[in-house]
């Protein structure tokens, strides 16, 4: 059950906005829709700056997405635990960056966790309930520490068998960004690049407005908002437990895993992050998500602002101070 934190009215693909033209288009890739919205004066800078960025996301969904056997990540997630795999330069950058936030976050992200996506069944599934042992022997194959990136080679080795990585929790943040920068590239100066409805970046401003709006839904009312924002050259993204989840023995068991534990995290309903790249705040939700207001000096120290909505009594809603 997948429910979007953002609301689009969807428009005519190209329509006039006062003195500038609205083009918006989409296209499905790493197992999300990318929905770019853009303004500009001409039309050509438009067409050709949408279509080079829509050409971007099948690029990184070609390169990304471990849906695709004949991706680079799914090459290396096959042949890494057997010898060190060589990958692009682009693919080896993101890798590093997974490593800094797997640290910088007491190990709570980590795209190890494919083998505890699958054994929970979100893996091109909706999941189901494993056993404790079914856990215990994915937890055990999960945990960056478990990857080795050799930077004088550009290589990548799993040092167990079994390790898997999951570009769920990076992948579309990324590719928002490369978005965004192929529409600046292309003369465009106002667009908003969203991906899943979970993943959010606002370029300049639109017509007559100080930023894009963004609502933040509350997390089982879906139709309420409890947060709105104005998004200018900055990024959203949310982590909410009703992004996907299964009903099992009474309980609610989501998509967002702690690596820690094998387990479902628990915590929070939702955490929302804004930061300067998609990249970012598609990666700190996670943590967030998991560790809760804990996490709230590391918020402070990368400049984050975030958005956390908590069950107790009630369900309540508010910004990390």
């Amino acid at each position: 059950m997948k429910q979007f934190v953002l609301f689009l009215l969807l428009a005519p693909a190209l329509v006039r906005a006062g003195e500038l033209l609205r083009l918006q288009d989409s296209v499905d890739a790493m197992g999300a829709t990318f929905i770019v919205v853009a303004y500009a004066e001409e039309e050509r800078t438009l067409t050709d700056g949408m279509e080079a960025a829509l050409t971007e996301a099948g690029r990184l969904d070609r390169m990304l997405s471990n849906y695709r056997p004949e991706s680079e990540w799914s090459r290396m997630n096959r042949e890494a635990a057997q010898e060190p795999v060589q990958v692009s330069p682009e693919l080896f950058q993101l890798l590093e960056y997974c490593g800094e936030v797997n640290r910088e976050s007491q190990g709570t992200f980590d795209i190890t966790v494919g083998p505890l996506m699958r054994v929970w069944g979100f893996f091109r599934g909706t999941g189901r309930l494993p056993s404790p042992g079914e856990v215990a022997t994915a937890v055990e194959k999960v945990g960056f520490r478990n990857v080795r990136l050799d930077a004088a080679g550009r290589t990548v080795r799993f040092l167990k068998p079994g390790i898997e990585l999951d570009p769920g929790g990076i992948g579309k943040g990324y590719a928002v960004d490369r978005m965004i920068a192929k529409l600046k590239d292309g003369g465009i100066q106002s667009a908003m690049v969203t991906a899943g409805g979970s993943s959010i970046y606002g370029l300049g401003t639109p017509p007559n407005d100080t930023g894009w709006t963004v609502k933040i839904r509350h997390p089982r009312a879906y139709k309420d908002t409890v947060a709105e924002v104005k998004l200018k050259d900055e990024s959203l993204s949310t982590s909410g437990d009703y992004e996907k989840f299964f009903e099992a023995e009474g309980k609610m068991y989501s998509h967002i895993m702690d690596p820690r534990t094998g387990y479902p995290a628990t915590k929070v309903l939702s955490a929302s992050v804004i930061a300067p790249r998609t990249l970012e705040s598609e990666a700190w939700a996670k943590p967030f998500f998991i560790l809760g207001r804990e996490a709230a000096a590391k918020a402070k120290s990368e400049g984050l602002r975030v958005f956390l909505c908590e069950d107790g009594a009630k369900i309540s809603c508010a910004w990390l101070q």
